[in-house]
Formats: C-alpha cells, structure tokens, sequence
C-alpha cells in the first residue's frame, strides 16, 4: 500500500511531515517510529522495515522531527526533550486520528527518546531501541571538536554526517540535564535491545547498559554485521522489522 502522508502540529507549534504505512487489511497494532539524530524517516532502512512490518499486519507511523526533512522549524532551536515531547504530539496525533501506538521503537537518538516519551503514552505494550546510546551526551561525540568553540560563542555551524548544521549551547546543556537511565529503570514495558557488536557510531556497550539497567521482561538482539544506520545490507532492516513483529506479537495480541 504507497504510504499516505499526513502532517500534524508538534511540541514547538511548527508542522512536521509524515508517513502512514499501512498493511493490506485492517492493521493489528500501529507503531510509531523516531529516527536516528539528524536523520529523517525516509531513510531506506526505514523504508524497509515499514515495508516488512506491514507484510506482518503491523501499520507504522513515522515522521520527520522538528527543522528535520520535510517538517518545518528551526533545527538549532531543538534538543533531546523537544525530540521527546515531538513524539508525544505523534502519539496524540495518532490516538486521536487513528489509533495509539502499542509498539514505540527508535533508531540511535530516537531510540533513546523512545525509551523516555514512552512513559507518557499508556496505550504503548511494546518498546524497541535500535543501535540506541544509554544517555543523551553520547550524540555530543558527533561534533565533540567543536564543543569548546559552541561554549564560548552560544552556537556554531558544524559538519554532520557531511552537512552543516548550526548548534547552539541550548542542546548540549539539554543533553547533559537528561537522566535517561532513570526513565529506563522505570519504564516498565516489555524491552527489545537491538544492536550491531561493530556499530562504531553508538558503541554496543551502551546496549550492555540499557539492558542491564532495564528490568523484566526484557530482550537483546544482535545485529551482526550490521552498520548503525542498517544502510550496507538491505537484509537488516528485515531482518530487525522481522523480529520485532515476532516479538511483540506476544504483547499485542
């Protein structure tokens, strides 16, 4: 089914774009869906698992954040929390229009904000991170030569991923005020840990810590061989959609 697009009002008030991908039929479980940081939601990896998630009867709701791919706002006005309380407005977005989401899973950053807004959406009976840090200073890395120079001036244009970005101070000192870890000792959702042992973005020991600070019930999932955006072989976004439509078929049932 082409995927339908939808727009809807987020945390900073500004309109942000997105998917619907829908099964053929009527869906069993909606999902939403955080992107990687900087990222967007037509990255092809998640292209391909909205399109095996559907293939298991599982609608996905993906969207672009706040100043990212086709939402408006201002990227440099956004942080870890605006990233939270963008994915809360998807979950209203979505209870109110189509269905709330019983499955939240995110992808590196997005994982992590996952695992945070998580709490403020009850409907959700299944929770997935893929490739996900355990905190939110670890994203701080991705342009760690520029810190010293964003402190002292309030912002900076900074290379990503070969792109430039402005960053202002208020990000980093909203990475640095976030307790992750407490939200994850606290969730109280079933957990699904994904991770690759050769991500060299997100190193698989945050995966260790997520998982050993996360309580019952609880999984983890390598993702051999698999690059951190699930980019250099097409078969590990099926692969992750695969599993957890498997695993939480016991939670959405």
């Amino acid at each position: 089914m082409p995927a339908q697009k939808i727009t809807f009002k987020g945390s900073q008030g500004f309109e942000l774009a997105a998917k619907l991908d829908t099964p053929e039929g009527e869906p069993k479980a909606y999902a939403l869906f955080a992107h990687c940081f900087t990222c967007g939601k037509d990255l092809n990896a998640i292209n391909r698992i909205a399109k095996a998630l559907n293939q298991d009867g599982i609608a996905l709701f993906r969207f672009d954040f706040t100043g990212l791919g086709l939402s408006n706002g201002d990227f440099a006005n956004t942080n870890f929390s605006s990233n939270v309380q963008d994915l809360i407005a998807a979950a209203d977005y979505m209870r109110e229009n189509l269905d709330a989401p019983s499955i939240m899973m995110g992808h590196s950053l997005g994982g992590a904000a996952t695992l945070v807004a998580a709490h403020s959406v009850p409907e959700v009976k299944a929770v997935t991170t893929i490739g996900a840090p355990f905190d939110s200073v670890n994203v701080l890395k991705q342009f760690k030569n520029d810190l010293d120079r964003i402190e002292v001036d309030g912002e900076a244009e900074v290379k990503l991923a070969g792109r430039p970005f402005k960053m202002k101070k208020q990000f980093i000192d909203d990475a640095r005020s976030q307790n992750v870890e407490e939200h994850i000792r606290n969730l109280k959702k079933p957990l699904m840990v994904m991770h690759s042992p050769i991500d060299d973005t997100v190193d698989i020991d945050h995966a260790r810590r997520i998982y050993e600070a996360a309580r019952h019930p609880k999984s983890f999932v390598s993702l051999d061989k698999a690059d951190h955006l699930l980019l250099k072989n097409a078969s590990d976004g099926i692969f992750a959609a695969r599993i957890i439509s498997a695993w939480a078929s016991q939670y959405i049932a």
